[in-house]
């Protein structure tokens, strides 16, 4: 005759004060599309917002990398190689901002037994910048062919925000219809499409915009661009710019 099975004893009380709290990052993908400044500056961004950030950087995106910003980013020193990326400018000269990457936790693209592969993982949401068409199409598709398209793909079915950043122009028929597949699935679509009323007069404040409008669609505070008061002229005056 089989024993039967040990009762589980009574389910501990879950003592919200003795816990400490709970890291809930942004997970923030980079894709191979040209546009490395813009995953810079929305980096640096979350960081001086005091966001904790989970990074995925695709294979394709470091080739992107190196040949936009001579940087090579390395699994093994990658906390050096981020450092040296947000350091620079979107002209390649040295930023004031001085990163902080000790709220960074980096995960190989590769690597799909990663936190944020699963759905238990706790996260806030997920931003791809800069997402190419191919990052697009995977997402889209549900291929989740390395750690940022799986990644994303469990954003969208745990219903998180999922920020698409995509890079590319023109765009075929078939792009915007998996564009539009992603619109319907739930994430919110932004082209990294730079405005200018808000005064730019540097390739960065550019690039900052486009960050800032990231940073906006998940609801994270940021004085990257002047923001639109209704006052015509207003990006030319002085105190605008």
């Amino acid at each position: 005759m089989r024993a039967r099975p040990v009762r589980l004893g009574p389910v501990e009380p879950y003592e919200h004060a003795t816990q400490q709290p709970e890291r809930r990052p942004w997970v923030v993908g980079v894709s191979g599309a040209s546009g490395t400044p813009y995953a810079a500056a929305v980096l640096r961004g979350l960081l001086a917002a005091g966001e904790d950030v989970d990074l995925v950087v695709s294979r394709a995106s470091r080739l992107t990398l190196l040949d936009e910003t001579g940087i090579a980013f390395r699994d093994a020193h990658w906390r050096e190689d981020l450092r040296t990326w947000l350091a620079m400018g979107a002209d390649g000269k040295p930023q004031t901002f001085e990163p902080d990457v000790s709220r960074v936790r980096h995960w190989a693209a590769g690597d799909l037994a990663a936190g944020p592969s699963s759905g238990s993982y706790p996260v806030k949401g997920m931003l791809i910048v800069p997402a190419s068409t191919a990052c697009v199409a995977g997402v889209a598709l549900g291929l989740s062919k390395d750690l940022l398209q799986r990644a994303a793909s469990v954003t969208l079915k745990e219903r998180r925000p999922l920020v698409v950043a995509v890079r590319e122009t023109p765009l075929s028929g078939q792009t915007l219809k998996q564009l539009v597949a992603l619109d319907e699935a739930g994430a919110i679509v932004l082209p990294a499409s730079p405005a200018f009323y808000a005064g730019a007069t540097h390739i960065q404040d550019l690039v900052d915009f486009v960050a800032g409008r990231v940073l906006d669609a998940a609801g994270v505070p940021h004085r990257f661009y002047r923001r639109w008061k209704g006052e015509l002229g207003g990006g030319r005056s002085p105190e605008g710019g």
